[in-house]
């Protein structure tokens, strides 16, 4: 067992612990709480002999709820007897064979993580001594998580009520001595699986299966995972969008603390807050129009230093006569008249600008599943709900209760949410992916950010290819599964949730989700150096002194003897200070880290070379959360 290891009290467990669990943590019983596990165990065995009908204990599931067991096997009296009876009573047979009739998921089984997470919130809830399971058969279950057998449990089957019945038999299946496990990362039989960690087979006693099988625990467990994915993405969906800000050279007035006071959404105001923490010290946002060029493909002539020469790009801007600035004399009395790579313009498209209403927004949605799955974490979702010490009971009915915690529409309902944002929030990164890689919308930019001088190289024009279709295959996975009940045990279980569908179809698409931000982050790291370079060049180039260096870059100049040579003279000297006297050109201070990561394992696209193990490689630094450290 990990020396890490979670103090289990039915009471206090937490998505962070979960998560240490499935990771590899070991769990301990809380010894106050094995008491009151014991007590409603034995309150059970009471009133069973005294011959109460009681639920899944004296009784059959489901559609069986009428039939009362008998005192003894009618089967044994059929012709031939009844070989494959287990041994022991009828209610011991009736748990049994709960177990193993009901573990029939379908699929590839799920990750050992998954599994892990399912164990520790299972023994959790059984903690809380409402279930009626004694304390050896739940210390059993323990002793499976710690001493690393883990259940093999295909991933399809669940309708999320009577909670997740039949994931949850697979699970119970191997401390019978059945099913499968995996020890070691070796899948085997259950029986071997058991000796091999030096345990025995149990035989369950009242309600036991019913308190292993009936409850949330598949949903919750994938749903816990997938909010932890999420809360990481949200990060790096900040980072990406960031990045791609300061590739634009965009404008802040959108993340102001001002602006969101006026509409504080808890999500949106935390993506704006820590958007303008990761721009901190930029010198790219904000920028003046005027000083921003616009790329021009390299030519041998370009530049007039061996240093210079080394630039992948050359740069332009256009000047803007007199004669056309009527009506715009307030701008140009802030603004130099030249036109390179920033619009005239005093907003930012929507992918940029409303970065915190629509990551705010996905946001919140994730925070409603976590304040969803924290109430979850600590219930009780078995039936029926075992009270003991119930205050002055007349029938057991007082103390045994049927209800309907295993329904599982409360997490339904919550991760559609999340699946529904999922989509928005690549499709939103998908959309400053494209306008980076768009010479009409990159703001002066390369198109697909290549210099591409001898017309053969692509760039990153299939990068946007790929997200498009990590979306559109996002956003036809998005439908609500909540929405679609199918009834099921002969329609005694009449409305169910598929909250067991909901939840892996989160946790399967957190991937695709982090494939689409880390595209972005590897375009926009492409694009951000380039912005940085072209900036510094022409500031490089304005520091020589030479206005008619500068004026060679600039399109529509007057020529000498031009009634507005003198002016367009006094103009490039203006541009050539404004850049000669401007510090050096750089993205924010959390940004450059992040670029500075990424380019230790990416190198930058001088031109075109095989792109598959740049891909891979930003996949495996999203997917590990290295970017956020």
């Amino acid at each position: 067992m990990s020396a890490n290891t979670i103090h289990l009290d039915g009471l206090s467990l937490t998505r962070a612990q979960v998560a240490q669990v499935a990771a590899g943590a070991g769990v301990t019983l809380d010894e106050t709480q094995l008491q009151r596990v014991q007590r409603t165990a034995d309150f059970l065995a009471e009133k069973v002999d005294c011959g109460e009908p009681i639920y899944g204990v004296t009784t059959g599931f489901g559609s069986n709820a009428d039939r009362l067991l008998g005192a003894h096997r009618a089967r044994d009296e059929l012709p031939g007897g009844h070989p494959d009876a287990p041994e022991g009573t009828l209610m011991e047979e009736l748990q049994h064979n709960l177990i193993v009739t009901h573990a029939v998921c379908v699929g590839a089984p799920f990750a050992v993580e998954v599994v892990r997470a399912m164990l520790v919130i299972r023994i959790n809830t059984l903690m809380r001594g409402h279930s009626g399971i004694r304390v050896q058969t739940l210390q059993a279950l323990a002793a499976l998580l710690n001493r690393g057998v883990i259940p093999v449990i295909p991933q399809k089957g669940s309708v999320g009520a009577s909670g997740d019945l039949a994931p949850l038999s697979h699970l119970a299946i191997v401390l019978l001595g059945g099913g499968e496990a995996f020890v070691d990362g070796e899948r085997m039989p259950g029986a071997e699986a058991l000796a091999k960690a030096g345990l025995e087979p149990i035989r369950l006693s009242f309600k036991e299966g019913l308190a292993l099988n009936n409850g949330t625990t598949q949903m919750l467990a994938t749903a816990v995972l997938a909010l932890q994915k999420m809360q990481q993405l949200l990060e790096t969906a900040d980072v990406a969008a960031a990045m791609s800000l300061d590739a634009f050279a965009g404008r802040s007035g959108a993340l102001r603390e001002e602006v969101h006071a006026l509409r504080p959404h808890p999500g949106q105001v935390e993506t704006a807050q820590r958007l303008r923490a990761l721009l901190a010290e930029s010198t790219l946002v904000d920028i003046p129009y005027h000083l921003v060029p616009k790329f021009r493909p390299w030519t041998v002539e370009a530049w007039n230093t061996p240093q210079a020469q080394a630039h992948r790009f050359d740069l332009c801007w256009d000047w803007v006569p007199a004669n056309q600035r009527h009506g715009r004399e307030a701008f140009y009395s802030r603004f130099l008249p030249f036109k390179g790579g920033k619009k005239h313009q005093p907003q930012d498209a929507y992918c940029l600008r409303c970065i915190p209403q629509v990551h705010g927004a996905v946001r919140d949605a994730v925070a409603q599943a976590c304040r969803v799955i924290d109430v979850e974490l600590n219930a009780v979702t078995d039936n029926p709900l075992v009270f003991p010490d119930a205050e002055n009971p007349r029938y057991i009915e007082d103390q045994v209760i049927s209800a309907g915690h295993f329904h599982g529409m409360p997490l339904a309902l919550a991760m559609s949410y999340v699946k529904a944002a999922i989509p928005v929030l690549a499709s939103i990164s998908e959309r400053r992916l494209n306008k980076l890689v768009d010479p009409a919308n990159n703001d002066g930019l390369p198109a697909f950010l290549t210099g591409n001088e001898d017309a053969t190289d692509s760039g990153f024009m299939i990068v946007q290819y790929t997200a498009a279709a990590l979306v559109n295959d996002l956003a036809t996975r998005a439908h609500p599964a909540s929405v679609y009940s199918v009834p099921t045990s002969a329609n005694a279980e009449d409305h169910v949730s598929m909250g067991a569908n909901e939840a892996r179809h989160v946790l399967e698409m957190t991937e695709d989700l982090g494939h689409a931000l880390a595209l972005e982050l590897y375009t926009a790291a492409q694009a951000l150096e380039y912005r940085q370079d072209m900036l510094n060049a022409a500031r490089e180039l304005a520091g020589q002194g030479d206005w008619t260096l500068l004026a060679a870059k600039i399109a529509g100049a007057p020529r000498e003897g031009h009634p507005q040579h003198a002016q367009f003279v006094e103009e490039v000297r203006g541009l050539m200070k404004a850049l000669a006297e401007a510090g050096e050109f750089h993205a924010g201070v959390a940004v450059r880290r992040v670029l500075q990561r990424l380019r230790g394992k990416i190198d930058f696209l001088r031109s075109d070379r095989p792109m598959d193990g740049d891909v891979q490689r930003v996949c495996d630094l999203v997917a590990s959360g290295e970017l956020l450290d």
